[in-house]
């Protein structure tokens, strides 16, 4: 018989090969029965770091389970302790082995172990990330401990990690639940920070706050109305950051927004919240910073010189994007008409000319053009036009300006290109929302779309009354439900 045609037997594995295969099994299934029995019956009772991480895996998600809870944090810690002293003079868990470990003793109650094993990532000079530190964080919420929530907070802080809604979620909670007011109001803000819309859970969190006997008597009766004007002025709108305003039973309504940003509860009209003044100038720098990373330093210096002495702009216009916009057919080229309504309908917005930014070897071929060289020249005569290097990419230029002169950007450009992907997506997409215009030619008639009369976030009012978004997708944003909080106001006179 030929050999080639014989079918080759099935390679026998050897036992740590079979035992892996069967725990990836137990993993995949999240089966704590066979994996114990899988362990107990293993000739070999040392375990690899990696089988161990496999079996704390499978312990710490058979927590949510009643019939298995305690076996799994009992056996769980047991592989732990009894690898470590079979280990001990070369023990080094990772991050997975902490982070299970972490979720096990968070079960067990033990949220000062959970603490110390998420602190001990420093120790073994690993990363720490926000999964470690969950389980203790949640433990300490979830049994009323606030203060030794706040700590397992400020540690994380202090390792340079930024908490998302789950664990806002949990401090607001048992700030809530606690009576804390100052803290309340300040996960108010963070939660505000980092979100365009809570989920269910965070907003019945904020409603029992409201609701509450404690949030009636809490706030100013009297308060500086230039002070809170300035506050919000400073802050970007939408918030003032200053403390409760006001005294009295909250009522609170369950509100739909309505195109133009007006709350069809209460009729307070929600703002375009921008970013503040010292993270827009923060933002500024950081493009310049990247832009002279990448371009010839001395020639970007100088367009910042010159925009220095050219800022009275209260737009910016990516000249390449609108010229050559839906030109892609036979004929198409780079159309001036196209840029030339856009340039006019902003003059005729504000009574002030835009700042056009294109690539000078552009420039260039249109003074070449007898039929629109002298509308050029008048563009660059007036100061209005910018033609940036040989070389250079002007995505650069025109987003510097637009943040520099904290002004509207004019684009249909969607930014995703990796050089927008190095300011930051969360910072960067908030800016975009308040400053880019939108652009479309119907049948040769310019229509731009301007931002957004209101933004999608959390907003308190100059008057202290709050406007929260619930999360989800909504294609028309007028059915988004959002929270409306008011209050009748008790001033003094």
């Amino acid at each position: 018989m030929n050999p080639c045609n014989k079918k080759r037997k099935k390679q026998k594995l050897n036992p740590e090969a079979q035992f892996r295969v069967t725990l990836d099994h137990c993993s995949k299934t999240k089966d704590l029965s066979a994996a114990i029995s899988l362990y107990e019956s293993s000739p070999t009772p040392t375990l690899s770091l990696n089988n161990l991480n496999s079996l704390l895996y499978i312990c710490s998600n058979s927590l949510s389970n009643l019939e298995t809870r305690e076996l799994a944090i009992a056996f769980g810690f047991k592989l732990f302790d009894l690898h470590r002293s079979n280990n001990s003079n070369i023990f080094k868990p990772n991050e997975a082995t902490l982070t299970a470990l972490a979720r096990l003793a968070a079960a067990k109650g033990d949220g000062d172990y959970a603490f110390e094993l998420a602190k001990s990532v420093k120790k073994y000079t690993l990363a720490p990330k926000l999964r470690t530190y969950g389980p203790a964080l949640f433990c300490f919420s979830d049994s009323g401990m606030a203060d030794k929530a706040y700590e397992v907070e400020e540690h994380m802080k202090s390792v340079g990690l930024q908490l998302e809604e789950p664990e806002l979620a949990a401090l607001l909670k048992v700030s809530v639940e606690s009576g804390r007011e100052k803290k309340v109001y300040e996960y108010l803000h963070k939660l505000r920070a980092v979100l365009r819309g809570v989920n269910e859970s965070t907003a019945e969190n904020i409603e029992s706050w409201f609701r509450g006997e404690k949030a009636a008597v809490v706030g100013l009766v009297n308060w500086d109305e230039d002070e809170v004007k300035e506050a919000i002025l400073r802050n970007g709108g939408g918030w003032h950051g200053l403390g409760w305003l006001g005294r009295g039973k909250w009522i609170i309504h369950r509100s739909n927004v309505a195109s133009g940003g007006r709350c069809c509860a209460c009729g307070e009209q929600l703002t375009c919240v921008d970013i503040n003044r010292v993270e827009t100038e923060r933002f500024a720098q950081s493009v310049a910073s990247l832009a002279m990373e990448r371009e010839v330093q001395s020639h970007f210096k100088e367009f910042q010189d010159w925009l220095q002495q050219n800022s009275e702009y209260e737009a910016v216009v990516d000249g390449a994007n609108i010229g050559l916009y839906q030109q892609n057919f036979a004929e198409g080229g780079f159309s001036v008409a196209q840029l030339e309504a856009v340039v006019k309908e902003l003059y005729n917005k504000s009574n002030r000319w835009p700042l056009i930014v294109l690539h000078n070897k552009r420039v260039q071929a249109l003074l070449e053009n007898s039929s629109i060289r002298e509308l050029v020249q008048e563009w660059i005569d007036k100061r209005i036009l910018y033609g940036t290097p040989y070389g250079s990419n002007d995505d650069w230029y025109w987003l510097y300006a637009a943040v520099k002169l904290k002004c509207l950007l004019v684009t249909n450009d969607e930014m995703r290109d990796h050089i927008f992907e190095l300011l930051g997506s969360s910072f960067f997409l908030r800016w975009k929302e308040r400053h880019q215009v939108k652009y479309t030619f119907m049948k040769n008639n310019l229509k731009l779309l301007m931002p957004p009369s209101y933004s999608l976030v959390m907003q308190e009012s100059e008057n202290g009354l709050w406007h929260v978004p619930l999360a989800g997708e909504a294609i028309d944003e007028s059915l988004r439900s959002w929270l409306c909080i008011t209050r009748p106001f008790v001033r003094k006179n």
